[in-house]
């Protein structure tokens, strides 16, 4: 996990941004895929914080890492995406090609296609979604399943391996770090004593010290990284960070966008026991609470939806 005082934050979303720009995008495209150049391209005001995003065409879209080292991770999703492609229920961005450094940007970029679609919800506490939300809850237990039945490889390389799959207690220090600087956020309206306990309580449980058995999971299965149709999940995004390890941390999305009657239906459709379904909940805190410190003032949307997924945890 990555946390900042709030005093340090500044305009740009990290302090070693790399500056990306509409021409920047056309002179890469026009060098490395001639065959798109005729293409307009144009920014994605949604984009994330790992990559920035930019239209090409209408059914196409270009990724930028916005951080140095980032081209690692486009070059091992453009490795899986043809096996993921398969094997999942819905649709992803294929990967179309991938672009080398240039015009004094020093990362390996890619052209995936544009799916379609909205982003679902946020779940605040205490209101009920419906039977909407049942359904999308047992369509992102499939996704979860699928994962999970992967064949893992015989040997699994760093690039493969991120915290997120780890045991629960080595984001521990990280966690307390960022619940002593979110008391410094002015306007911050959670209980943080409350998050204290519940968090302290989480690293008693079962499995908390150590890692489970080796499986695929995507790490960051939240309403950013999803889209729906007709209530429906149509497509999950962003698979620069899918990795090998514990899939424990592929439950916390379910305290973003589930009420509990969907949260329910998650875990049974998923057949999570007690202890991993509460080590899920304690990284959903966990996470929640390092991106209300990293995101306060420079991401609005991040930042509300962390808020509820934290309030969801407290209000369990």
């Amino acid at each position: 996990m990555s946390t900042t005082d709030p005093a340090d934050r500044h305009q740009t979303l990290h302090h070693d941004e790399l500056p990306i720009d509409q021409e920047l995008v056309e002179n890469l495209v026009r060098r490395d895929m001639p065959w798109l150049a005729d293409l307009p391209v144009s920014p994605v005001e949604a984009a994330g914080s790992t990559n920035a995003m930019f239209r090409l065409g209408s059914s196409l879209s270009v990724r930028l890492p916005r951080q140095p080292g980032g081209g690692e991770s486009i070059a091992t999703e453009a490795r899986l995406t043809p096996m993921l492609s398969t094997a999942l229920p819905v649709a992803i961005p294929d990967v179309i090609a991938v672009g080398d450094p240039g015009f004094g940007y020093p990362e390996r970029w890619s052209v995936t296609r544009w799916l379609t679609g909205e982003r679902p919800g946020r779940a605040e506490p205490g209101r009920s979604g419906g039977d909407d939300l049942q359904a999308l809850a047992a369509d992102l237990a499939g996704v979860v399943r699928a994962l999970r039945r992967l064949e893992v490889p015989d040997t699994v390389g760093d690039e493969l391996r991120w915290y997120r799959g780890g045991a629960l207690s080595d984001a521990d220090p990280e966690v307390r770090r960022a619940l002593e600087l979110c008391r410094t956020i002015e306007g911050l309206d959670l209980d943080l004593d409350r998050a204290e306990s519940v968090w302290e309580a989480s690293l008693a449980l079962p499995g908390a010290d150590s890692a489970g058995p080796d499986r695929w999971f995507h790490g960051d299965l939240v309403a950013e990284n999803l889209l729906v149709s007709d209530g429906r999940l149509s497509a999950v995004l962003d698979f620069g960070a899918v990795s090998v390890g514990d899939p424990t941390v592929d439950l916390h999305g379910a305290w973003e966008i589930l009420d509990g009657p969907a949260r329910d239906v998650f875990a049974h459709e998923l057949g999570v026991g007690e202890p991993e379904w509460l080590r899920g909940r304690a990284w959903a805190l966990g996470i929640a609470l390092c991106v209300l410190l990293y995101y306060w003032t420079s991401m609005p949307d991040r930042r509300d939806d962390r808020l509820a997924m934290a309030r969801n945890v407290l209000a369990a």
